[in-house]
């Protein structure tokens, strides 16, 4: 018996995948202030958790509004714990020499889909 799964599916479990990954690597601040920050986005950004993987480009300006350059930081800790979600197999090359976060989600979900 041959099981398959929907691209709706998939999309549905990348959204999971990258929710845990924005919540282990908020939780390396303290449970209290990722919840603080859950709370900030929401009432300020009008930015869900549950809507960040839909709005990524927006959770990312809205990082970046709150933490400055410190949020290149999180974003790390966030692609670092994507990638062990993802697969070991998921390579990102930039065609820049920044790392670009809103890229690197497409390309781990483009790779999630194709998995």
């Amino acid at each position: 018996m041959t099981v398959s799964i929907s691209e709706s599916q998939l999309r549905c479990d990348f959204k999971k995948l990258l929710l845990e990954a924005v919540d282990a690597a908020l939780s390396l601040l303290g449970d209290s202030s990722k919840q603080a920050i859950y709370f900030y986005l929401e009432q300020n950004f009008t930015l869900k958790k549950q809507d960040i993987p839909n709005k990524i480009e927006e959770f990312t300006r809205a990082i970046e509004e709150i933490f400055g350059h410190g949020a290149k930081i999180l974003e790390i800790e966030i692609i670092k714990h994507l990638y062990v979600k993802v697969g070991s197999d998921f390579e990102y090359f930039p065609e820049k020499d920044d790392l670009l976060f809103v890229e690197y989600i497409d390309a781990a979900r483009m790779h999630a889909l194709r998995k």
